[in-house]
């Protein structure tokens, strides 16, 4: 599987401080046997979000996995860009995210996660925290490879 990795935060993409969600993702993700072909670091900006998404599907990117911008903040509008290019959300992947997550800290309640499907490719929107990014991950990956398949419209066998 192709993956491409969208880091959103103001902060990393001006270098006040080091990635660490994007690093964290693309380690989980080769863990999986999947090769990441694309990434970026991007400020909480909906339109660089948007065309990075984009971008990032034209490449090939089955997988497109965002790291940030989905909590509460003011400029938390990772979900809000998604949506605003989708053809599908797919309720599902954040509704696991969240009851997950919520075991482990109750801050998840906050989390705006998600999954969607835009051009040809699935993505989904991960929390900014690198081991929260990774966990939430983890708690959807079973229907990844199917899900990939269905943006791709690749015909399966249920």
């Amino acid at each position: 599987m192709t993956v491409g990795i969208i880091t959103v935060s103001d902060r990393a993409s001006e270098g006040v401080y080091d990635d660490l969600g994007g690093p964290a993702l693309k380690k989980a993700a080769e863990g999986h046997g999947w090769s990441v072909i694309a990434e970026a670091i991007v400020p909480d900006d909906l339109t660089r979000i948007q065309e990075t998404i984009r971008s990032f599907s034209s490449q090939g990117c089955g997988l497109i996995l965002t790291t940030g911008g989905t909590g509460i903040a003011e400029r938390d509008v990772t979900p809000e860009a998604i949506r605003g290019i989708m053809r599908v959300e797919i309720p599902g992947f954040g509704e696991v995210m969240r009851m997950k997550s919520l075991e482990l800290t109750p801050n998840a309640i906050l989390s705006r996660s998600l999954a969607a499907v835009v051009d040809r490719s699935l993505v989904i929107a991960l929390p900014g925290k690198p081991q929260g990014a990774v966990d939430c991950l983890g708690f959807v990956l079973g229907a990844i490879p199917h899900s990939v398949k269905l943006a791709q419209r690749v015909p399966t066998s249920c």
